[in-house]
């Protein structure tokens, strides 16, 4: 059996989380070289989830940190060249749709290394959204792509992208079946390890909310989103990023039912998930979750590309406007019988991924 060298360049959240099945199916009968980019650089933000997931400890730290989406692509991408050529590994592996991805794919394109992209054909036919362009870009730039879904499938053949398609399932899925149990074994009661902010308070029934994408950060509109949230009758447990936090803090009212937190573990998020009333997000991979452990959730944004979770109102989309908000969160009733999991796979696609790429590198050599 061949022995494959991959290098797998991750640096945002949902790429560790993704990275976990994937590295652990790897690293019996091949070499992985991770290389973190930096992306989210705090303890908060990276560190926890490599040593919660037991993700092997990257390689490479490109340290790149924030800036505007050209600064940060562009700085990666001449790190990165420069680790594939001293490196030669068989393939790059690039996961969703960060800055990271794009630098990714378009550094091991450049020179000729077959670039595989986990979590292909997305679209949320919004290309003011970053992470359209960059899964767009990607997807095009691709040698072998893995779907998470049947639709991703579909919108890649709308594109005229056809060959070298798999759809095994989503690899998020594996993380959060295999990490369930551990959550709640770590977690048997309401995490007592949570950093406030603005408050410390008895959490018992509570909405579970992230917001964090630009176009929702824009001080109006979070004025909108924060005000509709205080009109709601739970406390909303808001796990927030630090920018984001100091942009909450200032619309505050004095007495509010908000309760910032800072940023938590995988472990932590699932099990605020798991205790939530509800969650409340304008995050991707937070919408599946919440679908995976049977929360329902409200989208603060009016597109998601994940469709699959519309179905019977587990997901609701809505507008940015006090009425839709609330009206989103108190009134849509779910509709029990369409929930399907098997549309996302069944939980082993990280096995599944290993085998096609052994397939695919067996035959080329």
């Amino acid at each position: 059996m061949i022995k494959l060298k991959i290098i797998t360049i991750i640096g945002a959240r949902p790429q560790f989380i993704k990275a976990a099945p994937i590295s652990q199916a790897l690293k019996h009968n091949h070499d992985e070289v991770i290389v973190h980019t930096g992306q989210h650089y705090d303890e908060d933000m990276s560190n926890i989830f490599f040593s919660e997931l037991n993700i092997p400890k990257p390689i490479y730290n490109l340290g790149v940190g924030s800036g505007t989406h050209a600064y940060q692509t562009a700085h990666m991408m001449l790190k990165i060249e420069e680790i594939i050529l001293n490196e030669k590994p068989d393939c790059v592996l690039v996961y969703g749709d960060t800055n990271s991805t794009l630098a990714g794919a378009i550094s091991a394109a450049k020179i000729g290394i077959p670039v595989i992209h986990m979590e292909a054909g997305l679209r949320s036919y919004n290309k003011k959204m970053p992470e359209e362009i960059n899964r767009v870009l990607t997807d095009y730039l691709s040698s072998v792509l893995f779907c998470p879904t049947q639709n991703a499938v579909s919108c890649l053949k709308k594109e005229n992208i056809t060959e070298n398609i798999y759809n095994i399932g989503d690899v998020m899925l594996d993380a959060t079946i295999k990490f369930k149990d551990l959550a709640l074994e770590k977690y048997p009661t309401f995490p007592s390890d949570l950093q406030y902010i603005n408050k410390k308070v008895n959490i018992d029934d509570y909405y579970l909310c992230t917001i964090h994408r630009a176009e929702n950060t824009d001080i109006d509109k979070l004025k909108i989103i924060i005000s509709s949230l205080e009109e709601l009758e739970h406390k909303v447990l808001i796990p927030a990023h630090p920018r984001t936090r100091q942009m909450i803090l200032s619309l505050l009212k004095n007495e509010t039912n908000i309760v910032i937190v800072k940023p938590v573990g995988y472990l932590q998020m699932l099990k605020l998930i798991i205790d939530s009333i509800l969650v409340i997000t304008d995050s991707g991979g937070l919408q599946k979750e919440a679908y995976y452990l049977k929360k329902r959730c409200v989208t603060v944004r009016e597109e998601t590309e994940w469709i699959e979770t519309l179905n019977g109102n587990w997901n609701i989309l809505t507008k940015i406007d006090n009425k839709s908000i609330i009206d989103a969160v108190k009134n849509a009733k779910i509709d029990f019988g369409s929930y399907s999991l098997s549309q996302f796979g069944d939980g082993s696609s990280a096995k599944k991924f290993v085998k096609i790429m052994e397939e695919i590198f067996n035959e080329q050599k």
